[in-house]
């Protein structure tokens, strides 16, 4: 089998996804939902948050803000086993 150039893929895009947290509701409780309603997640403050590439967790970071628009500062890469082991 032939190799493909890496420089080959460097343009490729992947969707990149933030996860602050998750939890589960019922029914019931997903229709009383309105504006101004709070969801808790299972996370607590100050835990970092998980950065996916397509499906597979990648990383750890941290929100920041930056001027009017949030951003995410990574603070831990994942090795591939570990990011595996978490999926």
């Amino acid at each position: 089998s032939s190799e493909v150039p890496l420089e080959m893929l460097m343009d490729l895009t992947f969707p990149v996804s933030i996860e602050l947290g998750r939890t589960s509701m019922t029914v019931q409780e997903i229709l009383k939902l309105g504006r101004g309603s709070v969801i808790q997640l299972e996370r607590l403050a100050g835990e970092p948050i998980d950065i996916y590439i397509g499906d597979r967790r990648f990383a750890e970071g941290e929100v920041v803000v930056l001027g009017e628009h949030f951003g995410v500062r990574i603070t831990r890469l994942l090795s591939p086993a570990s990011a595996a082991a978490a999926a």
